[in-house]
């Protein structure tokens, strides 16, 4: 698959630029992503504001000798600004903030990055004075309207801090490094909630999951192999499942990657149990699951029979619920980690719906719940799960599409194209390192800020 599709090339060439100007037509850009051992960006980061987020930011970015400014000064190029809205206690406090950043986006880079932080609104354990909510949410709309309003492949994401935690947890560190980074390019206008101090700051961030072993399901093709692809890079030991007809890609998948294949079907009543069978017998631990694999089966409800509809309910969120009950209850035998990790793969159709898609909706949204409802449970051991609903991602599924179909998707979000199976790995990896443990039962978008949804 072309690294752009074939319109993103027409509109990023001189003769089509003029053309795209001329009459009004989107003109997305290519979208800057991660390679090991890149920088997290490549130019000078404004930081917004006085605050003690802003400082803590300041403080891990130089050290990192990234060049910091604190002042927008001279009439410089930009990679990245981040505004600190964490002690802001009334709208009308947003003024002055906000109204730099919008000064200084006329000096930022293409693929810049904007990212702004502030605390949660909806904490019941933090103030409640009607004031600071509504400054607070006022920060959350702020922040999802102003990715709309970026242009050249730039983006805007908020980082929201519980109450008590600050930048200096692992999880803000990380957070901050995931949004700077080509890592982030398909993620807009979206948000990252700091919720405690858990976690560990890896010794290289270039190998966050050095150590690690994860299983990936679904792994043979498509999502599933860049997944798989992203942990190996990242340092982990991958185990990849997919089902026996799918055995061949699955064994090329995983010889890239040094993995091992394994062929199952991920509904058998006992999958969970296989899977740490393998484990222990292989590695003697499980650090994490991916729960990637699913299917599709499409029709307006008044035509769904109940082989399409049971089918992939069975596939889709059965599976992941019957496979971590047989995981999890091996926590405290050793082979299960404590600081156990899963990640599921949910959709903006679980999000905002789909026609034609009430099974597939009603399984994505599933996955949201189940997220939510096991994130408790996981951070007792300083465990963690989490989700990612991609939005239009191009795969082989989506070359198949009718041209005008494929081209209006493509278009319906703020980068204005689509993104790619590793903008999906890339968040996964991301969930699955012990610096993001702090993060738990929230689910990332990583649509572009797609039109649908929020």
């Amino acid at each position: 698959m072309s690294q752009t599709d074939s319109y993103t090339r027409f509109v990023n060439r001189p003769f089509g630029k003029q053309i795209a100007k001329t009459i009004g037509l989107p003109q997305p850009v290519p979208l800057r992503r991660y390679h090991k051992g890149d920088r997290l960006v490549s130019g000078p980061i404004l930081i917004v504001g006085q605050s003690e987020a802003a400082d803590a930011v300041a403080k891990q970015l130089f050290a990192e000798e990234y060049d910091v400014r604190r002042d927008a000064g001279l009439k410089q190029q930009f990679s990245a600004i981040i505004v600190a809205l964490d002690e802001i206690s009334h709208p009308q406090d947003l003024s002055e903030l906000v109204l730099e950043v919008g000064s200084a986006l006329r000096n930022l880079q293409a693929n810049g990055r904007v990212i702004t932080i502030f605390r949660a609104a909806k904490d019941t354990s933090a103030n409640t004075d009607p004031a600071v909510v509504a400054a607070r949410s006022g920060v959350e709309g702020f922040t999802r309207s102003l990715a709309k309003e970026m242009r050249r492949g730039a983006t805007t994401n908020g980082i929201v801090l519980a109450n008590g935690v600050d930048m200096t947890a692992p999880s803000g560190q990380a957070a901050i490094r995931f949004l700077l980074s080509g890592r982030s390019a398909y993620v807009a206008g979206q948000f990252l909630t700091i919720g405690s101090d858990t976690g560990s700051v890896p010794t290289d961030w270039d190998e966050p999951l050095a150590d690690k072993v994860l299983v990936v399901t679904g792994a043979a093709r498509g999502i599933g192999a860049a997944i798989s692809e992203t942990l190996a890079r990242d340092g982990a030991t991958v185990i990849g499942v997919d089902m026996p007809a799918a055995g061949e890609s699955l064994a090329q998948v995983m010889n890239t990657v040094g993995g091992i294949a394994v062929q199952m079907d991920i509904t058998a009543e006992d999958a969970g149990q296989q899977l740490l069978n393998i484990a222990a017998q292989r590695f003697g631990q499980l650090d994490g699951i991916v729960h990637n694999a699913g299917i599709t089966r499409d029709k307006l409800l008044a035509n769904m029979d109940s082989s399409r509809w049971d089918s992939l309910i069975a596939v889709n969120i059965t599976a992941p619920l019957r496979i971590n009950e047989q995981l999890l209850a091996d926590r405290g035998q050793g082979v299960i980690s404590d600081h156990f990790r899963i990640t599921s793969l949910s959709s903006t159709s679980g999000i905002a719906g789909n026609r034609g898609q009430t099974n597939y909706g009603a399984a994505k949204a599933a996955i949201i719940g189940m997220t939510e409802a096991l994130a408790p449970r996981l951070a007792e051991t300083g465990g963690s799960i989490n989700a990612v609903a991609p939005g239009f991602i191009e795969t082989a599924m989506t070359d198949a599409m009718p041209t005008a179909t494929r081209e209006v998707a493509r278009r319906m979000n703020s980068l204005q194209q689509g993104g790619r199976p590793v903008d999906v790995a890339e968040a996964i990896a991301f969930f699955s390192a012990d610096a993001a443990a702090g993060i738990n039962g929230t689910t990332l978008r990583v649509c572009g800020q797609s039109m649908v949804g929020k």
